[in-house]
């Protein structure tokens, strides 16, 4: 199937690692050219090097106020424009109600939610149609994740103004997506696993919850979010996506 990605250009946040960079090489793959970003600016070359030249980085922090006015910048200025992009931001610290301090909160708000609006705003400024906005949310926008406290606060919140950008940039012809990851075998869940007195009796009990009886890979969910990112999703909108291998339920 051709997606229709060749020579579009995709803005992807949070790439040099995990599902971003899951994303960003499969949009790559299929002949999208990516502005890829992180706050390393060592790891956003290697990425973007790595991905060769249809690929430029750009180290920025999604937190910062002017990020995405440099991220808009960079497109323009690298290849003429942009089709769309998509907002992954590595996940906030883990922890309960009691151990997470304002600081964390408020550094959390400020990167997985702020950083994310003021993207989505900047890039709904100057799409055309057939234009997209993806966010990467998480499986706690439908039911919160244990230990996790301030993503389960933030991502709903997050889904939540997706799905109001999506009625007011529908009549546009600009599509607004979310995904919805859980167990995807990347360096967050493994270090999130670490976090227990058994990792891998962890594993194999969040494994026996699963349907598919394992985790993602991150080309699994990185070739899920370039569909829908591609014209061949050109009728999904206001959607989000469960890339969990059969956890969540519910419709």
């Amino acid at each position: 199937m051709d997606l229709g990605l060749k020579d579009r250009v995709y803005v992807v946040t949070g790439a040099t690692r995990g599902l971003g960079n899951a994303t960003a090489r499969e949009l790559v793959a299929d002949g999208a050219k990516v502005v890829l970003t992180g706050r390393d600016e060592g790891r956003v070359a290697a990425a973007a090097a790595e991905l060769g030249p249809n690929a430029v980085g750009v180290a920025v922090d999604n937190a910062e106020p002017g990020a995405a006015a440099r991220l808009t910048a960079a497109a323009r200025d690298a290849f003429g424009g942009f089709d769309g992009v998509l907002v992954s931001v590595g996940g906030p610290p883990p922890g309960f109600v009691a151990d997470n301090t304002d600081e964390q909160w408020l550094a959390a708000f400020e990167s997985v939610f702020l950083g994310a609006v003021r993207l989505a705003r900047a890039a709904a400024a100057e799409l055309d149609a057939g234009g997209v906005i993806g966010f990467v949310l998480s499986g706690s926008v439908h039911e919160p994740i244990p230990g996790l406290t301030i993503s389960n606060g933030l991502r709903p919140g997050l889904a939540g103004f997706a799905k109001s950008l999506a009625d007011e940039l529908g009549p546009r012809g600009i599509r607004v997506v979310g995904l919805l990851p859980a167990r995807i075998d990347t360096d967050r869940v493994r270090e999130l696993d670490a976090l227990s007195a058994d990792p891998e009796a962890t594993r194999t009990a969040n494994e026996s919850r699963i349907p598919l009886r394992r985790y993602g890979a991150p080309e699994e969910f990185g070739r899920a979010a370039a569909f829908l990112l591609s014209p061949a999703a050109s009728y999904l909108t206001g959607i989000m996506l469960p890339v969990d291998g059969g956890m969540r339920h519910g419709f």
